[in-house]
């Protein structure tokens, strides 16, 4: 999983973050940072795609953190590999994202966009996302960025 996520961090962002940091991103550093040995059911859930014994992609789901959408849930993660990006596995991992937060009970969710990120924003609009105006400055992998936030009622397919 964190060789998915690097290459997709490194070709989605190629031309929105610097080119030496997401060169420099290696996927042996940050896959100490996955741990799935958790079994709260009101934590993080991580779904995966995989194709044969191969993972080409997964989506992570949590109740969302921010004051003003309590009860919501988040789309905190969705990466599949970029040699497989326009086959439908990102649409099925964001099906089955929705799915799950509706299972735990949410019936509107968020997610974060990087600032700039068209083919994300177009993407998440075609599912029925649409930006809520809300922006922000984060700090992922080290890294800071801008991002925008989108939401979208989960009880309509």
């Amino acid at each position: 999983m964190a060789q998915i996520h690097v290459r997709a961090w490194q070709a989605a962002y190629r031309n929105l973050l610097p080119a030496q940091y997401l060169d420099a991103l290696r996927a042996e550093d940050r896959a100490a940072r996955y741990d799935f040995a958790s079994r709260n059911p009101t934590g993080p859930s991580t779904l995966v795609a995989v194709d044969g014994e191969s993972i080409c992609g997964f989506a992570t789901v949590a109740r969302a953190v921010q004051n003003d959408a309590p009860n919501y849930g988040e789309l905190c993660a969705l990466y599949v590999s970029p040699e497989q990006w326009g086959c439908g596995i990102g649409v099925a991992l964001l099906k089955a994202a929705r799915s799950r937060l509706l299972l735990l009970g949410h019936r509107q969710a968020v997610l974060w966009i990087l600032r700039g990120n068209a083919r994300a924003e177009r993407f998440y609009q075609r599912d029925g996302w649409t930006s809520d105006g809300l922006q922000r400055t984060a700090t992922v992998w080290d890294a800071t960025v801008e991002e925008v936030r989108y939401s979208r009622d989960l009880g309509r397919d």
